[in-house]
């Protein structure tokens, strides 16, 4: 007896419920016989394998730009306007005016304070976000941490035009509880985006990564524009929180226009389920409110602690130097009343130079992609690294009281932050490509939030290795 199977698919609905789902197989067809034994059954496999939709005219990739500019936003934006915050908390009693170059104890602390109220709250919400990620909306998160970074900037933005000289201690603690809130909220936005972004290809991490470096070098070019044009403290700061205020609006919109996208929601969706679906694109829909799921954080550390190590001394090294060891070093040839060693050198080379090199670095990071499976490779880079350390602190940094100047040569410092910078951005966008593809499906969300973790843990402990830096010199 000869049997012949003849699977029928339905490619589409039909008018039952019960044609779309199940299959029919025609069985047991011998000799002369037309009887047809006909078996209903139902085909869990998908028939042809689906099809990704595309990213049309690039507007993933260039959202994905622009929320990874504004996760570093706020630290940006406030540490730019240092001229503004030296001008609110000047000496106003007017009695001292043969020490107008020295600073105010609220003008010295402020920068300290500043680093503090930011890296703390950043650093333990990004680990708890880690923890409760996939207990929260993901709209939750990541619009509310936008809305509220917004409504703080803007009454940021407000305080410029407000003359707070008669109450200044107040308006310092008013300033530092708005820092840590913004970056509770902005620890939460990176920690949301990093998640999302472990969903997808190499190539939208790395529109992440580069982002954040392109917005340092936005601030960067605003404050050699200020320097240019001549601008007061309070003006150059109402600019910049207005074009901050801006991005994040624009920011807000792109997000919600990304959220809605077949692109977006097709990768959001569990592979699994992916798998097993029908794909139409008119129906298709992320679950932004998945039911609760066991993670297993041990399991999925196991699998990343070695690419945790690397991106948390990778900006260990280099918080512990960027901006508190770099703003230091000046041109040999300062005070020759040249505006390049003078007025230019320290914001071109230190925060220019630097955004930009780090910013090259990400992108060759996401064109080469190597090593790709090797992670002690990469976390041998990045203990290397360790090496800046010494090179940095022997340049033409002052004060010092310690140490010689040895490096005593611009062209040499040049090249050393050139070094320096895209290092950092290299393995920083390395470590962050690798991490899905050492880890299951389901757990690239929470992998990525975990490296996002750790990269707030290593600047936090950058920012106070810091301190020490400043006073070996």
């Amino acid at each position: 007896m000869e049997y012949s199977v003849n699977t029928r698919p339905l490619l589409q609905q039909s008018e039952s419920e019960s044609d779309f789902e199940d299959d029919i197989l025609e069985v047991n067809r011998c000799g002369d016989h037309q009887d047809d034994h006909v078996v209903v059954t139902k085909d869990l496999k998908p028939l042809f394998k689906l099809r990704e939709p595309s990213d049309r005219y690039n507007l993933a990739y260039l959202i994905f730009y622009l929320l990874g500019m504004t996760t570093l936003l706020p630290w940006n934006f406030f540490i730019t306007a240092d001229d503004y915050w030296m001008f609110k908390f000047r000496d106003v009693s007017g009695n001292n005016s043969e020490q107008d170059n020295r600073r105010t104890e609220l003008q010295a602390g402020f920068t300290a304070y500043l680093s503090v109220a930011s890296t703390i709250p950043n650093t333990l919400f990004l680990i708890l976000n880690t923890l409760l990620s996939h207990r929260i909306s993901l709209q939750v998160r990541m619009i509310g941490s936008l809305t509220c970074i917004f409504l703080l900037f803007v009454l940021t933005t407000v305080f410029v035009k407000v003359n707070t000289d008669s109450w200044q201690e107040l308006f310092f603690i008013i300033t530092l509880v708005t820092v840590v809130l913004l970056n509770i909220a902005s620890a939460i936005l990176q920690g949301g985006l990093f998640g999302i972004v472990g969903k997808f290809s190499s190539r939208y991490i790395t529109a992440v990564v580069s982002g954040q470096a392109l917005g340092g070098i936005f601030a960067a070019l605003a404050e050699i524009a200020s320097l240019c044009l001549g601008a007061s403290s309070t003006i150059s700061a109402f600019v910049y929180f207005m074009v901050a205020n801006g991005m994040l609006l624009l920011s807000l919109a792109a997000y919600l226009i990304l959220s809605r996208a077949v692109f977006f929601r097709f990768h959001m969706l569990d592979k699994v389920e992916v798998s097993s679906m029908q794909y139409e694109p008119a129906v298709i829909q992320a679950n932004d409110n998945p039911p609760p799921r066991e993670i297993s954080y041990k399991s999925i550390l196991k699998k990343t602690w070695v690419y945790g190590f690397s991106v948390w001394m990778t900006f260990v090294v280099t918080l512990a130097m960027y901006p508190a060891v770099t703003v230091l070093v000046n041109s040999t040839d300062k005070g020759n009343n040249k505006p390049w060693n003078d007025v230019y050198f320290v914001p071109v080379v230190g925060y220019l130079i630097f955004s930009t090199c780090d910013y090259v670095g990400r992108i060759l990071a996401g064109l080469l992609q190597r090593p790709r499976s090797k992670g002690w490779v990469v976390a041998l880079l990045s203990v290397l690294r360790v090496a800046f350390i010494p090179l940095l602190l022997l340049c033409n940094a002052q004060p010092r009281n310690h140490l010689p100047v040895i490096i005593n040569s611009d062209l040499y410092y040049i090249l050393i932050i050139i070094l320096f910078a895209l290092s950092n951005g290299y393995l920083a966008n390395i470590t962050l490509i690798c991490v899905p593809k050492v880890v299951d499906s389901s757990e690239q969300e929470t992998a990525s939030s975990m490296m996002a973790a750790f990269l707030g843990i290593g600047l936090a402990c950058g920012s106070a290795l810091s301190l020490v830096m400043v006073n070996v010199l």
